[in-house]
């Protein structure tokens, strides 16, 4: 198992956390690692965050309970009502996911998944979510630097902005049927200044396992200062652009949202007033931090 880096500029102060009782069980969580599940990747790929002594007593009681992270999702593919995604996503084929690699790289390709990350060093790291409905949730993500990827493709000097897309199939995911005016599939990018930053992150495991598909497997984005949003599930391609990519939500609600999409209270976003949040799991509302916590890191991209 890799040690696994915890850059201490983003850590996380114990007294904003609760409780997450999978920590609670060394012995149980570990036994996980180095097992496969059906339609997900092998969890030998997962590195094990409670490797040492150190790291289970600065995490085990300082994150979002996985049974709310896992059961409250926004997922409009498979539906709008929040609790019934994790059941309605479980149709998500995941079994030889392909990531097509296009636009302005040298060379072009698809990634087998699974191919891809076998042998790869993973890491954990604990993030802030905040959803622009202004609930919010603190998060153990497995994975790696988007920049890592983005070094291996070898990106032209003339691409400045990163196209994700996730995937479009309305047998299985109803919302792609039923809202067939949408512009599906669902898009949203970075420019390549953001997905450069070492904060931004390709999650494939949540809470020391592979994703569940409510919760974007098998990889998503998560860009932790950046409304909820922007941090696009289920992955089928990137597409590397010279000029910003027009986003879902640009399409669906111009007026609402826009490509940037920063957490940042002073700034009424979306039909909700943004100074404070409540965490999930909790009853009292908390001020919202400008770039949701990470101005200290990414405040000079703006």
């Amino acid at each position: 198992m890799s040690n696994i880096k915890i850059p201490s500029s983003w850590d996380i102060p114990e007294n904003q956390i609760t409780l997450e009782e999978v920590y609670l069980n060394r012995r149980s969580f570990l036994e996980q690692i180095g097992k496969a599940t059906a339609g997900a990747l092998a969890l030998s790929v997962f590195p094990s965050f409670l490797s040492s002594t150190q790291a289970s007593e600065n995490f085990q009681d300082r994150i979002t309970p996985e049974n709310l992270v896992t059961r409250y999702n926004n997922f409009y593919e498979f539906g709008t009502n929040k609790e019934s995604i994790q059941y309605l996503a479980k149709k998500l084929p995941q079994e030889n996911w392909i990531l097509k690699i296009a636009g302005q790289v040298a060379k072009p390709r698809t990634l087998d998944l699974e191919k891809f990350l076998r042998g790869r060093s993973l890491e954990q790291r604990v993030y802030r979510l905040r959803c622009v409905e202004t609930w919010s949730a603190i998060i153990p993500w497995t994975g790696f630097p988007l920049r890592d990827l983005i070094k291996a493709l070898d990106p032209l000097s003339t691409a400045r902005y990163i196209k994700f897309q996730t995937f479009l199939n309305p047998n299985v995911a109803a919302g792609q049927k039923e809202r067939f005016w949408e512009p599906w599939p669902y898009t949203d990018g970075l420019s390549m200044t953001e997905a450069m930053h070492p904060l931004a992150f390709l999650a494939v495991g949540i809470y020391g396992h592979p994703l569940p598909p409510q919760n974007g497997a098998p990889i998503r984005l998560v860009v932790p200062w950046k409304y909820g949003f922007k941090s696009i599930k289920s992955i089928a391609s990137m597409e590397f652009v010279s000029e910003a990519p027009t986003t879902f939500w640009q399409t669906t609600a111009p007026l609402d949202y826009d490509f940037w999409s920063n957490v940042n209270p002073n700034v009424p976003y979306a039909r909700w007033d943004q100074h404070y949040e409540t965490l999930l799991g909790k009853n009292q509302k908390v001020k919202t931090l400008l770039y949701n916590g990470y101005a200290d890191e990414v405040g000079g991209l703006y």
